[in-house]
């Protein structure tokens, strides 16, 4: 038995061929910016090994990171919200970084980020969003200058 220092470290669990891992997420925003800890600046969980095992799986050699959540929530009031956003919630806390979110997975399918631009991203992540908000998201994503005319869903 190793240490968690150890075992948890992306260079390490990446020397694993195919090394996959599943992650949940309360939120993503455009960019694929995850948060897994909190809901605004309250904590709602801690990070645990997610980050470590993220990057490893992003860095083996056919390795897959899946970050997975429910597209949608409810709240108090019955009222249904959106889990994707433009931006995450303000005080949110950054779990997965944009630059190593590899498969992003809702009920509505799943999309691979790994190299892409901000404006494909974007396109690629409000397909996987619940339609009920899929042309909020595009007017805002279009808004904030990262959707192009060309973009089709």
């Amino acid at each position: 038995a190793y240490p968690v220092d150890y075992v948890n470290h992306p260079c390490i669990a990446s020397r694993n061929d195919n090394f996959a891992s599943i992650n949940g997420a309360l939120e993503l925003d455009l960019t694929g910016q995850a948060c897994s800890e909190s809901i605004g600046t309250t904590t709602f969980s801690g990070a645990g090994g997610q980050l470590d095992f993220v990057e490893a799986a992003y860095f083996s050699r056919n390795g897959k990171s899946f970050l997975c959540l429910p597209s949608t929530y409810q709240d108090k009031s019955g009222k249904k919200h959106s889990r994707i956003r433009p931006t995450l919630t303000e005080g949110a806390t950054v779990t997965a970084t944009r630059t190593n979110t590899h498969w992003v997975v809702t009920e509505f399918g799943k999309t691979n980020l790994k190299g892409l631009s901000i404006w494909q991203r974007a396109e690629k992540i409000i397909n996987i969003a619940h339609p009920d908000f899929q042309e909020q998201l595009i007017a805002e994503a279009e808004r904030m200058g990262m959707w192009r005319r060309s973009n089709k869903i």
